[in-house]
């Protein structure tokens, strides 16, 4: 068998499973489906990442300077301790057979509560991280110009090391995109999931499987050359 003729077979079973897979049927509605559900999972984790991360990081780096809120710390500690420390597999059986356990609940929120609270303990530790790369003559400036450490805080310390944070923040993003591929174990028909329902249709492994590894990769290099775009900006902001 030539070159020429192994091509047209394969072409020919490429499109013969094209059509198995995701035209008959109309099973690629599936994988739209599955990909619009990831993504909104991944979009509404991250916010509840960012912003419960953020309070964590600020209870934390307030605690060290302040003996009235280092309980906080301590409950901030555990929290990123726990988390961190335990599957995010687990933590999504938990959150659906435990903790929230009402019917009416769509399974896509119970997912992405469970994500956004596993994002927020790794997100925390980026905007700590963060804010303790600024100098420490940042605070004692604005200390000295009559603002509180709050005022300081959020005004001249948080928006510097927010910039510094950015990249870090982008990457998690990226995780925690990903780490939404085992939302399925719970009924979220997500985009593995959608890949898994056409493969036990079809009884075709290669195709279904592939095509979802290809839409996670194609949209994990998007995000990549937006971060690097950012990273590139920040950078000459910095020269500036």
């Amino acid at each position: 068998m030539n070159l020429i003729e192994w091509w047209n077979q394969f072409a020919q079973w490429f499109s013969t499973q094209i059509q198995i897979n995701f035209i008959e049927k109309d099973r690629y509605m599936y994988l739209v489906e599955g990909l619009l559900t990831t993504l909104q999972i991944t979009f509404f984790a991250t916010i509840l990442g960012v912003v419960l991360g953020t309070l964590l990081a600020l209870a934390k780096v307030s605690a060290q300077s302040s003996r009235k809120l280092r309980p906080l710390g301590w409950i901030a500690n555990l929290y990123t301790t726990v988390v961190r420390g335990t599957p995010m597999v687990v933590q999504l059986f938990i959150m659906y057979y435990i903790i929230i356990v009402a019917k009416e609940v769509p399974k896509t929120w119970v997912a992405i509560i469970a994500f956004g609270l596993n994002s927020a303990a790794y997100v925390a530790e980026i905007v700590r991280g963060g804010i303790l790369s600024v100098d420490k003559g940042q605070m004692e400036a604005g200390r000295s110009l009559g603002l509180s450490s709050r005022t300081t805080m959020l005004k001249i310390i948080f928006p510097q090391a927010l910039k510094n944070i950015l990249p870090a923040l982008g990457n998690e993003f990226i995780t925690l995109l990903k780490e939404t591929s085992v939302a399925g174990f719970i009924g979220v028909v997500d985009l593995s999931k959608a890949g898994d329902i056409i493969r036990s249709q079809t009884y075709a492994p290669y195709i279904p499987l592939f095509t979802v590894a290809l839409v996670y990769l194609i949209m994990v290099i998007g995000l990549t050359a937006l971060l690097t775009k950012l990273e590139r900006r920040l950078r000459k902001s910095d020269i500036r």
